[in-house]
């Protein structure tokens, strides 16, 4: 019995300290590292009839975790993301699919909320630069290929966008975090072009480290 209750003793000094220890790192400036997948697609602006299914890409990169606060914080990240999206379509007995993969360099910058020490909301824009683009066109056996590095004047390669989500700390280093965004820009330059003229929206689910 003695023995039982030495061992719970010792299991709530323990959980006590874990939990004080990260209500005291709220107010620390922490680096952190996560890698994990982007599930994105597109609307279209016009509020048209599109048919587009979603597409599974990387995401992965870093943040500061800059404390403002026990209970706020300001929370710049750097990334790297895959986005797009996938169509077919059936005309006079021919299968027609499209996919299209894009790379870009995004730097959200957020505004932490930290109601409690191992979860913070996150929300704040993202600025969002398109590096590569693949699109693969498929009609029955044929498939092509075509990879650009976006020298097209007429599509955005800068683009302004917002993110929401939130992080949730496990044993004070290692990270959980969900995130849902989309493009507040559409993705052609001039407004001339009539496609493409969507903006893309997107799931991203990482795992990562706190340093």
């Amino acid at each position: 019995m003695k023995k039982i209750n030495y061992i719970l003793v010792s299991a709530l000094l323990l959980t006590g300290f874990s939990l004080n220890a990260q209500d005291e790192s709220r107010e620390r400036l922490h680096l952190c590292v996560k890698a994990g997948i982007n599930v994105s697609s597109i609307y279209d602006t016009k509020g048209e009839d599109y048919n587009a299914e979603p597409k599974a890409g990387f995401a992965g990169g870093g943040f500061l975790a800059i404390p403002v606060g026990k209970y706020l914080g300001i929370q710049p990240e750097i990334l790297f993301a895959q986005k797009g999206y996938s169509s077919s379509i059936v005309r006079e007995g021919y299968n027609y699919s499209y996919t299209r993969t894009t790379g870009h360099l995004e730097i959200p910058v957020l505004l932490q909320i930290k109601p409690v020490s191992f979860l913070s909301l996150v929300v704040g824009p993202q600025f969002s630069y398109m590096v590569h683009r693949e699109e693969n066109f498929k009609t029955n056996n044929v498939t092509t290929t075509v990879q650009q590095e976006i020298e097209n004047n007429n599509i955005r390669k800068n683009t302004l966008g917002a993110v929401t989500g939130l992080d949730i700390y496990v044993l004070r280093h290692l990270l959980f975090a969900a995130r849902v965004g989309w493009d507040l820009q559409d993705n052609n330059g001039d407004g001339t072009a009539t496609f493409p003229r969507y903006r893309n929206i997107w799931v991203q689910g990482t795992v990562g480290l706190r340093f």
